[in-house]
């Protein structure tokens, strides 16, 4: 009688088998896929989430230590967060929210130093436009810049990082929306400026429009972007998933 130790080795045994032919008969990965299989980062990184109230995400502002689920709000720098210190214990990893609602541009300029440069991150990401845009015919039409405008302050905004901060990885993220409505239609051109500087930099550029476009072909624009503008879980988890594919790690 075959005992059920017996029957579990042989099992394993021709489970073993198949697979190694199944991966003999697959194709060999293409440069593109292996570059898409994540990488620890280095020990000791250091990784600053910036923006506004996409990334803010219900932050603790009084609360400013790394790694702290208070501090890194409810969205997508706390998915990463957590994602990325549970993968890679030993890298001794701290990541840092400083996302700010309602912020803009020069909102971001006037607290860079403190907020960006004395935490001198070994990667910087950076998600702002919508404010840019929005507040031009919001809030009473006080906000008269430019895409233009929005062009050249994050222009001058990299250039000073990469001044002080040479050896910082920079990620530029797109600004997006659902938004259907002509006063939002201008968004595609703050979000093809921003592209336009990371590929002028040689910045990492993450896709976020065209992350939440494919994903309407899944579920409905409420389901990914509850007003169209900020993430429910589901959109923060999207957003996750496209940053740390883009960035590799």
């Amino acid at each position: 009688m075959k005992t059920h130790a017996s029957l579990s080795r042989r099992s394993m045994i021709r489970g073993l088998a198949a697979l190694g032919a199944a991966s003999a008969l697959a194709p060999a990965r293409s440069a593109a896929q292996e570059a898409a299989v994540p990488k620890a980062p280095a020990k000791g990184t250091v990784i600053l989430f910036q923006g506004d109230s996409i990334t803010d995400a219900g932050r603790k502002r009084d609360v400013l230590d790394a790694n702290n689920s208070r501090a890194l709000g409810n969205g997508y720098p706390a998915l990463a967060a957590g994602e990325l210190l549970g993968a890679y214990p030993e890298t001794e990893l701290k990541v840092f929210n400083r996302g700010v609602s309602g912020n803009k541009i020069p909102d971001l300029a006037a607290r860079w130093q403190a907020d960006c440069l004395d935490l001198k991150p070994d990667i910087l990401s950076i998600l702002v436009g919508v404010n840019d845009l929005w507040h031009t015919f919001a809030f009473g039409n006080k906000y008269k810049a430019t895409v233009e405008d929005y062009e050249t302050g994050f222009r001058e905004l990299l250039q000073r990082t990469l001044k002080d901060l040479p050896n910082t990885r920079i990620v530029i993220c797109e600004a997006f929306t659902t938004r259907t409505s002509d006063e939002f239609k201008p968004l595609a051109k703050y979000a093809a400026a921003a592209k336009k500087l990371a590929e002028e930099m040689k910045l990492t550029f993450v896709p976020f429009q065209s992350v939440f476009d494919d994903a309407l072909k899944a579920a409905p624009a409420e389901f990914w972007l509850g007003d169209g503008i900020h993430p429910p879980p589901a959109g923060h988890a999207l957003m996750c998933q496209a940053w740390r594919e883009s960035v590799g790690i």
